[in-house]
């Protein structure tokens, strides 16, 4: 469905707000997909119940998870509240996919070790920092040079989940490999800024406050993406921050050639950090600064992998009087 007048009004709604690229990407595509569900009729022509079953058709035919109904969700709300100005009321009948209560994935600190040494260069550093600060794949992603401060060995992760920033440990280990890192990155900024490609992309409309600040070594992204591309917003070529599925891609492949027996991805890393860090001693409420969470209860889902083996609850069985050794299973 090419772009009429309404996903226009849609786009130019979301970047008001200053939303994501990523929001804004995700948001149109459940719009368009509740119109085309509905036959193409105009939002204007439908209302609560509409919604309601196209949320129930997620939840049913197409079995999606419950965060992406609720994503889905939040892009018609959103539709209806700030382009169409016709707030939908109470949504009844939906039926609600179900959210599985889990456990967070959590590496050994060998498994950790094992998966880094399939890494090498940038991209190594890039797996250290996500486990050694405990960041988000994103927020990782969208550290700009100022965001790293190397004599205080801090990150500062800006507009985080949730729209907040925080203060994060950066490892001494990690200092000298991110000094080598940011001159190299330094180095390729002058020879984009040679070929008049140099200026970065700025949130907020920040480029119409400071015109310059673009081009300034300060605001360029910390792990810049290897080529130009097309910026989808303001137009013209500029370097990206680095492709999070090509750093994605690369973990998945490490973690089989690690021979690494679980299901882990860039976030299991920030789950490890928060774990690690538990197991070491530090107070829950510490942790749960460095890693941004609003609620302490998210935090304590890391005590609960605390309390599973090791020397944490031991089995009745271990008390048992058992004589001899244990028979060998054949």
């Amino acid at each position: 469905m090419a772009d009429g007048p309404l996903m226009q009004q849609i786009r130019q709604a979301i970047r008001v707000r200053h939303y994501s690229i990523r929001t804004e990407q995700s948001y149109t595509f459940w719009i368009r997909r509740f119109i085309l569900f509905h036959g193409k009729r105009h939002p204007l022509e439908m209302h609560e119940a509409e919604v309601a079953a196209f949320l129930t058709h997620l939840a049913v035919q197409r079995n999606v998870a419950a965060s992406t109904q609720n994503t889905a969700l939040n892009a018609i709300i959103f539709l209806y509240r700030h382009v169409l100005a016709r707030p939908i009321g109470m949504i009844e009948g939906v039926v609600r996919a179900k959210e599985p209560k889990r456990l967070p994935v959590v590496l050994s600190r060998d498994e950790v070790a094992r998966l880094l040494a399939h890494f090498d260069g940038p991209m190594w550093l890039m797996v250290a920092v996500l486990y050694g600060s405990g960041v988000r794949l994103m927020e990782l992603l969208r550290l700009r040079a100022k965001d790293v401060d190397l004599n205080r060995q801090v990150l500062f992760v800006r507009d985080g989940k949730g729209a907040k920033d925080r203060v994060t440990i950066l490892p001494s280990e990690l200092v000298v490999p991110l000094q080598h890192h940011l001159a190299n990155v330094r180095v390729q900024h002058q020879r984009d800024l040679d070929r008049d490609s140099g200026a970065v992309y700025l949130p907020h409309a920040l480029h119409r406050k400071y015109p310059k600040a673009a081009s300034e070594w300060a605001w360029q992204w910390a792990f810049p993406a290897a080529t130009l591309s097309d910026d989808p917003r303001g137009g013209g070529r500029r370097r990206h921050h680095f492709q999070p599925a090509t750093l994605q891609k690369a973990i998945k492949v490490a973690v089989r050639a690690a021979r690494i027996e679980k299901p882990a991805s860039a976030h299991t890393l920030r789950h490890s950090f928060a774990t690690h860090l538990l197991e070491s001693g530090y107070d829950i409420r510490t942790v749960q600064e460095l890693l941004g969470h609003s609620d302490v209860k998210t935090t304590q889902i890391y005590t609960h992998v605390l309390n599973l083996g090791g020397n944490a609850v031991r089995s009745p069985f271990s008390f048992l009087p058992v004589r001899g050794d244990l028979p060998v299973l054949r």
